[in-house]
């Protein structure tokens, strides 16, 4: 059995802040974060809305995609770094707004590489018998973590959702491959250092510190690494590539791999220019789009690629 995906959707918050507008509150303009990131404009939650209240829209519409009733899926993975509070998981939470009463529920934890290991882990439990219908969702709201003032993380981050639903099938697409990998000894560069058992009383801050160098030579390196791993793996070149949903960080990043790859701005999916870095929802949330745009047809290579905090990193390839 292969786990095929059947359904997506996606959802951003209504609240758009510009580079403009940053630039009135920190020393920065349109042009330099153009320039140094591609981004132009991210989505923001305002103070009532959590990650779970993204995740149920996002996650309605994947249903809705795939046809399937609440009472037919039957495990929800919610891959976030942002939930809602440290128990009960968010997918839970989802699990309750949505009225799915048959599923198992669980959360989890690999930052911006969220949906990518997300996926992996539905597929697995697919190809195993163990689940049929499965709905997976990529869900963060960073910006309520961010020092609006330190103008190397303010820039980057943009909240929001994407969602897909998964089901078994005996035919040759879907899921054919994931690559997962962590490098732990480089956590040190992207953290969130108040608010677990260390630091409880959050005495160090709950907002995001990064090494901006050495994350971005990170994750050069390594996007280029995962999209060759996942095509040796596969026994395919880069000229089967169909289209390249990369995790949408920076531009400069997406580019750097595509050159290498020789792939043309064609085969790569961009939208980082209006949503940001949305976390584990950037990548499902690529992907609904290109899929409504027709960027996706029937029989397509796919290869979604993405790296984030741990630091951790890896790659899917999907026969459409």
């Amino acid at each position: 059995m292969r786990a095929k995906i059947i359904g997506t959707g996606s959802y951003l918050p209504p609240k758009i802040v510009t580079n403009n507008d940053l630039a009135k509150t920190v020393e920065t303009s349109d042009e330099w974060i153009r320039e140094r990131t591609g981004i132009e404009e991210r989505r923001v939650t305002d103070e009532n809305t959590a990650t779970s209240d993204l995740a149920v829209e996002a996650a309605k519409k994947a249903l809705s995609a795939a046809r399937l009733s609440p009472e037919e899926i039957d495990l929800i993975i919610v891959c976030t770094c942002t939930p809602d509070m440290l128990f009960p998981s968010t997918a839970c939470i989802l699990q309750d707004k949505l009225g799915i009463k048959n599923a198992a529920a669980f959360d989890l934890s690999a930052a911006c590489s969220g949906f990518n290991f997300g996926l992996a882990v539905a597929s697995g439990l697919i190809e195993n018998g163990a689940y049929k219908n499965i709905l997976l969702v990529g869900a963060d709201t960073l910006t309520k973590y961010l020092d609006w003032t330190d103008r190397g993380t303010c820039i980057l981050f943009g909240d929001g959702a994407g969602a897909v639903v998964l089901t078994a099938t005996d035919k040759e697409e879907g899921v054919l491959r994931s690559y997962l990998k962590a490098e732990g000894l480089f956590g040190k560069y992207l953290v969130m250092p108040g608010g677990g058992s260390r630091d409880p009383e959050a005495k160090n801050g709950r907002q995001i510190r990064m090494a901006g160098k050495e994350v971005f030579k990170f994750a050069v390196r390594v996007l280029e690494a995962s999209v060759e791993k996942i095509l040796e793996i596969a026994k395919l070149t880069p000229a089967d590539i169909d289209l390249l949903i990369p995790h949408q960080a920076n531009i400069r990043i997406i580019d750097h791999v595509a050159k290498k790859m020789g792939l043309s701005k064609e085969k790569v999916y961009v939208n980082l220019q209006k949503y940001g870095n949305t976390s584990a929802a950037s990548i499902p949330i690529a992907l609904d789009e290109a899929l409504k745009e027709g960027r996706i047809k029937s029989g397509d290579l796919i290869v979604l690629s993405g790296f984030g905090a741990g630091l951790t990193y890896g790659a899917n390839i999907i026969q459409w």
